[in-house]
């Protein structure tokens, strides 16, 4: 059974490096403080009972199971980033992916909802919000994702870029495809950074 992910085109590859233009989409994101790991996995239990039930439905009583889509990430926290409406974590005043701070964790959510359909969260610190599409460069990598690995593969991506003559129009996010009993040399993984215009 595939799980969805966000649609996009690529538009180059390089090795290990694509540049993708994505369609715009729906997220359910939260806000969390800590280590990458540790933030990591407190944001993912709170995005998780949101689309295992925490909710209320739209438009009838009760509550809705989200889909589980691809992936969950990860970015340090933005002041871009509104505390009142993946996964993913962006870190509060850095654009690095590593060390204590703030994260944002979100959860694409499946394109079959928009804003007006999907169940309103029951947690306060879940936000539904749009994020528009756009051009981003992606780095993909297996096996753990550590501080030291993530921030090695960000400094690759980055160089790759400024190689380009692109500048990031944000911080970078580290994406995770799939679930933490995966064989870590069969874990899909990215660096993700939206590419200024």
């Amino acid at each position: 059974m595939a799980i969805e992910e966000p649609a996009h085109t690529v538009v180059e590859r390089d090795g290990r490096i694509e540049l993708r233009e994505y369609a715009p989409t729906i997220v359910a994101e939260t806000v969390v403080e800590g280590d990458l790991s540790g933030a990591s996995n407190r944001g993912f239990r709170t995005i998780a009972a949101y689309i295992f039930g925490a909710n209320r439905s739209v438009g009838a009583s009760g509550s809705e199971k989200i889909e589980m889509t691809a992936p969950v990430g990860i970015e340090p926290a933005s002041e871009k980033i509104a505390m009142t409406a993946p996964v993913s974590a962006e870190r509060q005043g850095s654009d690095a992916l590593s060390g204590e701070g703030r994260w944002t964790i979100r959860f694409t959510m499946p394109a079959s909802y928009t804003l007006a359909t999907l169940p309103r969260p029951e947690n306060a610190a879940v936000v539904l919000r749009e994020v528009p599409g756009g051009r981003h460069a992606v780095l993909v990598f297996s096996g753990f994702t550590g501080e030291d690995k993530v921030r090695t593969n960000t400094a690759e991506l980055l160089a790759w870029m400024a190689s380009k003559g692109m500048k990031p129009a944000g911080p970078p996010q580290l994406a995770r495809y799939d679930p933490p009993w995966q064989l870590p040399f069969m874990r899909r993984n990215e660096i993700v950074v939206p590419v200024a215009r």
